[in-house]
């Protein structure tokens, strides 16, 4: 029984919501955003509610229902506040630059790394070594950051590298003289 799918949404102020052909669309303050539902699940508006149904009882119907009220929970909540993703680089030298669309990472590495900004996501440099990406979607902005992540991933002994603003890096020992 999915307790995540069976869940009733509420639209707050200034969002609505409209069900087309298998695709749900959101329209907020900040943004539009669209979802393509699966065949056996159904999205209903009814007053300031979204209500998401399946139509049968099978295992990835099950799954999808619970998925598809997330997404729908996801893309009200983009279109109202948006996303944001902070991360902090760590290491002698390296640090983060935005050069018009294109962030320029230099990580340690004998070229810079440059990334391309997508389409609908914004990044902010805080200071050298921190950023924040943020967006109205919230796979886009989670996937750009863990792209930047990607660049120079932090590692356990010194700690050095991309790591996001929340995490932990569990560090190790070094080698010990005898």
């Amino acid at each position: 029984m999915s307790r995540i799918g069976n869940r009733k949404l509420v639209v707050p102020e200034g969002v609505t919501i409209t069900v087309e052909n298998n695709q749900v669309t959101v329209k907020g303050p900040k943004g539009e955003l669209s979802l393509e539902i699966r065949e056996n699940i159904t999205v209903q508006v009814e007053d300031s509610a979204v209500v998401v149904t399946r139509a049968n009882e099978e295992k990835t119907t099950k799954a999808m229902h619970g998925t598809t009220n997330a997404n729908i929970k996801n893309m009200i909540e983009g279109v109202t506040h948006g996303f944001k993703k902070g991360l902090e680089i760590i290491g002698v030298g390296y640090r983060f630059t935005m050069k018009g669309n294109t962030l320029v990472i230099n990580a340690g590495y004998s070229h810079p790394v440059e990334l391309e900004v997508p389409a609908g996501l914004t990044v902010e440099a805080i200071s050298n070594t921190e950023i924040s990406v943020s967006g109205i979607d919230k796979v886009k902005v989670g996937e750009f950051a863990a792209n930047i992540r990607k660049v120079r991933q932090p590692e356990p002994y010194k700690g050095k590298g991309i790591r996001y603003k929340d995490e932990h890096v569990q560090r190790k020992e070094g080698k010990k003289a005898a």
